[in-house]
């Protein structure tokens, strides 16, 4: 990928998501109920959808605007300030001041496993004036990505802004946060409008109502999807890799072999890296590419804004991958 260092304005990547506090705390054993445990340590790191993918896509490279709400509280300065020394302009990163930062409490035990809960707080909150406000600046955008864990409507709104100015769209068709706890539901038309959709198998046969099998079953999917509107689905199936589907074809692209340490920040990731190459190139399957090698370096790493990789480091595995095909 040539991202053109010299090249004047940066490729300009939107993105709307989630914003989270993830407070870990390590114990010997996950507290059953009525159960106290002592912790043997504690660390609080920002998280989410929105950070992780906003802070990937100016590791590549590109001037990125985060659309997000935070709370009346510290973790919102906190938020803010570590999104900004990744360079992620955080002008419409709103505060809810009633409401407190969404927030994840992780119990992690000493065989690694962990056991979570979270809470959407500030989040839920984020509505569709709030992307009135940033209208000037998507229609500016190369690339809006949008993360479909927020109110249902707000994430409507953004689809509209970005069709009204041609803005390309990268939509993660993840479940509102009202409908979290509700069976399977049919997604406004708007959805199917998104330039790329990058569901998850599972997300992917939930909206289509079928099972998520395999990798045929990936296929069969995503010709679904593009059969409802979008330009390209692209499913990502962790280790198996993606299935690219548009209307001339359909293509498996094999994951990335790599030492497992982490997997959670793959998605946020590939997602992040994906939207930075469609800024700059319009062609689906080399920016899968692209981005599974981001996604499979984020997991050598433990953290989430930490582990993820720069353009350096995907150009160096995408490079060592063509030497080791040859």
């Amino acid at each position: 990928m040539d991202m053109m260092p010299g090249r004047s304005p940066k490729p300009k990547v939107v993105v709307i998501g989630g914003t989270y506090v993830d407070m870990a705390i390590r114990c010997g054993q996950i507290p059953s109920p009525g159960q106290k445990v002592a912790g043997s340590a504690l660390s609080y790191t920002i998280t989410g959808p929105g950070p992780n993918q906003a802070v990937e896509a100016a590791l590549c490279g590109c001037d990125v605007h985060l659309i997000s709400k935070v709370g009346g509280d510290p973790f919102a300065h906190m938020a803010k300030n570590i999104l900004s020394e990744y360079k992620v302009n955080t002008d419409f990163v709103y505060n809810a001041e009633a409401k407190n930062t969404g927030l994840v409490v992780t119990f992690v035990n000493a065989e690694g496993e962990n056991a979570s809960c979270y809470y959407p707080g500030a989040n839920s909150a984020l509505q569709t004036l709030d992307i009135t406000e940033a209208e000037q600046m998507i229609s500016e955008a190369d690339v809006c990505l949008i993360h479909g864990q927020l109110p249902q409507k707000a994430i409507v709104s953004a689809l509209r802004c970005a069709e009204l100015y041609g803005v390309k769209v990268i939509l993660n068709p993840a479940r509102p946060l009202e409908q979290q706890s509700q069976a399977a539901s049919d997604l406004p038309i708007e959805y199917f409008k998104a330039n790329i959709l990058i569901p998850n198998l599972y997300e992917a046969a939930d909206i289509t109502e079928q099972s998520a099998a395999n990798i045929r079953t990936a296929k069969m999917i995503g010709s679904d999807l593009v059969a409802r509107g979008v330009d390209s689905t692209v499913i990502t199936m962790g280790r198996r890799g993606c299935m690219v589907v548009d209307r001339n074809s359909a293509d498996h692209i094999p994951a990335f072999e790599i030492e497992l340490v982490n997997h959670t920040g793959r998605g946020d990731a590939f997602a992040g890296a994906l939207a930075a190459y469609c800024a700059v190139e319009n062609d689906v399957r080399a920016a899968v590419k692209f981005a599974s090698a981001a996604g499979a370096l984020a997991c050598t790493k433990f953290g989430s804004i930490e582990a993820l990789p720069t353009k350096a480091d995907i150009i160096e595995l995408l490079q060592k991958e063509d030497i080791g095909q040859q």
